[in-house]
């Protein structure tokens, strides 16, 4: 069952899953951690994405391949490659964040994405913010309708996994303490 941030580590993990509905920051916190830890990372949005938002046709096989190595780490999200990554990895990280930052993250990161004409993976730009209404699958939506169900597939993962340690985070504060907790000879100041 998923533990507190300051739970003892026995081990420096090595296969890594950041979950957390859209918008909780699992990038971010793959990126610091796998620069904290020395593993690589992939984005698996930009091996998700193709051009004009399309689902790239090699995506699976790239997942394979990248959680083929001994250490990695990337987020827990889509739906063909869930199981694959649950039971490829050691350690999931859970942002089990609060609905209210989660949408204050998304909505703001989704707005400056969306006005500075941002590129993401492969070209995409956010669509135009009006489409909230009308786009079902918009990602301030998506967050929205998704959040309160993040804790149930990680609760299952864990249940099916008895190998899997997962770790919940119910605020950036407890993040900060299991980043420097886990890895504390390697976090940059």
């Amino acid at each position: 069952m998923p533990h507190a941030a300051d739970a003892p580590r026995e081990h420096v993990p090595r296969r890594i899953l950041v979950a957390g509905t859209s918008g909780a920051g699992k990038s971010t916190l793959a990126r610091r951690i796998a620069a904290a830890s020395g593993v690589p990372y992939a984005e698996i949005d930009a091996l998700f994405h193709g051009r004009d938002w399309t689902p790239r046709p090699t995506f699976v096989a790239d997942v394979d391949a990248f959680t083929s190595q001994p250490g990695w780490v990337t987020e827990w999200q889509y739906d063909p490659v869930r199981e694959l990554l649950a039971d490829r990895a050691t350690t999931m990280v859970f942002l089990d964040y609060s609905r209210a930052r989660v949408m204050r993250q998304v909505v703001a990161r989704t707005v400056r994405r969306r006005t500075q004409r941002e590129v993401l993976w492969n070209g995409n730009v956010e669509a135009p913010l009006h489409t909230i209404f009308s786009d079902p699958e918009h990602i301030i939506r998506w967050a929205w309708n998704t959040h309160a169900t993040r804790g149930e597939l990680v609760a299952e993962a864990a249940r099916r996994r008895p190998h899997l340690d997962v770790v919940r985070l119910r605020h950036p504060r407890e993040a900060e303490a299991w980043l420097a907790a886990t890895f504390p000879f390697h976090l940059e100041p």
